[in-house]
């Protein structure tokens, strides 16, 4: 199928929502850096960070269409969310599983002191609210964008690419890392991002609905940051594999991306996502 050519106005919309973007997060970007931690102001000013690119992406929307839509309101078919909100428990698993078999790093449970109940339910509502902020403005507007001009796997690449620039300044300057070396945090979050933006792509465009990637991210911040580091004891060599940061997760994140690259072809009949 042959993409759209990408037009003047698509070029000035997407440079218009980064821009608004990066300029809105500069502002974050310095309160954090200089408090070096993102736990500066009990986290509000992650959460406002976070949702810089909905800003982005909903002024940008006001100035060229004079409405909000394309985001992708509608929540679409439900087996995509339930696929969304699992998938991160299943690449996830695999990561931290091998860690464990291999006595590269050690479970224990007794780490874990929330409720079940209250983590699944209220901490997959918080999560979803941060989320939300961010998948507005990558997958509610930056990937349908990429998407009228550019091929899947361009569109899937190239808004991974910029999601981790985005988050650069605090892996760099602030404490958000694994504790290892700048450069292999930098390296193995990338790769990361890289290849769960994959599957974000393919289920924004397939469901036609931001909801979909928002729980995919939410599910995602949750058990990694919230359960799988938390129960996860360091052997010594731990923090090079786990976390957001660690080699093992990047693996299967790009396994996980691959698989849903191959299934990209299921996307040429739902090409364009719903005006919702």
């Amino acid at each position: 199928m042959q993409t759209p050519a990408v037009t003047p106005r698509l070029r000035n919309e997407l440079a218009t929502f980064l821009i608004l973007t990066f300029a809105l997060s500069s502002v974050f970007y310095v309160i954090l850096v200089r408090a070096g931690t993102l736990g500066a102001g009990g986290g509000r000013y992650v959460f406002m960070l976070m949702w810089c690119p909905a800003a982005g992406a909903l002024i940008t929307r006001l100035l060229f269409q004079h409405d909000v839509r394309g985001e992708g309101w509608r929540p679409g078919p439900p087996r995509y969310a339930l696929l969304a909100y699992a998938l991160p428990l299943a690449y996830a698993s695999v990561a931290y599983g091998v860690v464990w078999l291999l006595g590269l790093g050690t479970f224990d449970g007794s780490r874990f002191h929330t409720n079940v109940a209250y983590f699944v339910v209220v901490g997959s509502l918080l999560s979803l609210l941060s989320a939300l902020g961010e998948e507005l403005g990558w997958r509610g507007f930056l990937v349908p964008k990429l998407a009228e001009g550019w091929s899947f796997t361009s569109t899937a690449l190239v808004s991974g690419a910029i999601w981790s620039v985005w988050h650069m300044p605090l892996i760099i300057f602030a404490d958000y890392n694994g504790g290892t070396p700048v450069w292999y945090s930098l390296a193995c979050f990338v790769v990361m991002v890289l290849g769960i933006s994959v599957p974000l792509a393919w289920i924004r465009l397939r469901s036609g609905s931001v909801w979909p990637a928002a729980l995919l991210h939410a599910s995602h911040n949750l058990y990694i940051q919230g359960y799988f580091d938390r129960v996860t004891v360091d052997s010594g060599i731990t923090k090079y594999l786990t976390g957001e940061f660690g080699a093992a997760l990047a693996v299967t994140a790009v396994v996980t991306g691959y698989i849903f690259w191959r299934r990209r072809g299921r996307l040429e009949a739902n090409r364009s996502p719903s005006p919702g």
